[in-house]
């Protein structure tokens, strides 16, 4: 009862009529009635925007032949088979993940399937001295770099409330979400200059939410 009280007493002292609060709740009102507005005007152009540039792209697709691509957790997985797509087309490959063996065979079967110059760098995405040594060895070994893609991940399967420390969830977050803000700060530069692109390989599962994959599922979004 004495919370529920603290809770009335704030929200009458957010509501109380003053200047101050008068003057804050007209400039949200009008905030958000034109940011509506926008929306309304501005998002069905985006979405035909998109669509045709989808369209686009699937019919004349980007020569890639030559260019750099940087691809994190090659080793396996949907990463594996990005650097096999790449090495098709002719790119020029940097294979980060943390399993150097691995990634050593698909640099050889990449090698096989036609890229040029295929490079292997062992590192890890959630430490922010691996990702720019990582960029660093590619723009080296290369001279520029075109494309970056943000492709390594984990997963973590369990109940929420049954684990014992969420603190476990930690590695998950350093490689979901800093494992693509680091690499992608550590190569902003480069592909400043080379007016490269950055490709981010989310999960469906921010948007179709799959049971005992709780914190995992905020990959997506």
């Amino acid at each position: 009862m004495e919370m529920l009280s603290m809770l009335k007493v704030g929200y009458t002292v957010l509501r109380s009529e003053t200047p101050a609060t008068d003057l804050v709740n007209t400039f949200m009102d009008w905030a958000a009635r034109r940011s509506l507005l926008l929306l309304a005007l501005f998002m069905p152009p985006y979405y035909v925007y998109k669509l045709t540039a989808s369209a686009a792209a699937t019919v004349a697709p980007q020569d890639v032949a030559g260019k750099v691509v940087l691809v994190t957790g090659a080793s396996s997985g949907i990463g594996e088979q990005i650097a096999y797509q790449y090495a098709k087309k002719g790119a020029r490959l940097a294979l980060v993940a943390r399993r150097e063996g691995s990634l050593r065979e698909v640099a050889a079967k990449a090698t096989d399937l036609g890229s040029p110059d295929v490079l292997v760098v062992p590192g890890d995405v959630a430490r922010p001295e691996d990702c720019k040594a990582f960029v660093q060895a590619t723009v080296e070994r290369f001279g520029r770099l075109d494309h970056l893609v943000n492709n390594a991940g984990l997963v973590n399967v369990c109940w929420f409330e049954e684990m014992p420390d969420v603190a476990t969830f930690k590695q998950v977050l350093d490689v979901n979400f800093w494992g693509t803000v680091h690499p992608t700060h550590a190569a902003l530069p480069h592909l400043t200059r080379s007016r490269g692109k950055i490709f981010v390989n989310s999960s469906a599962a921010a948007v179709l939410a799959m049971p005992r994959m709780s914190f995992y599922n905020t990959r997506g979004m």
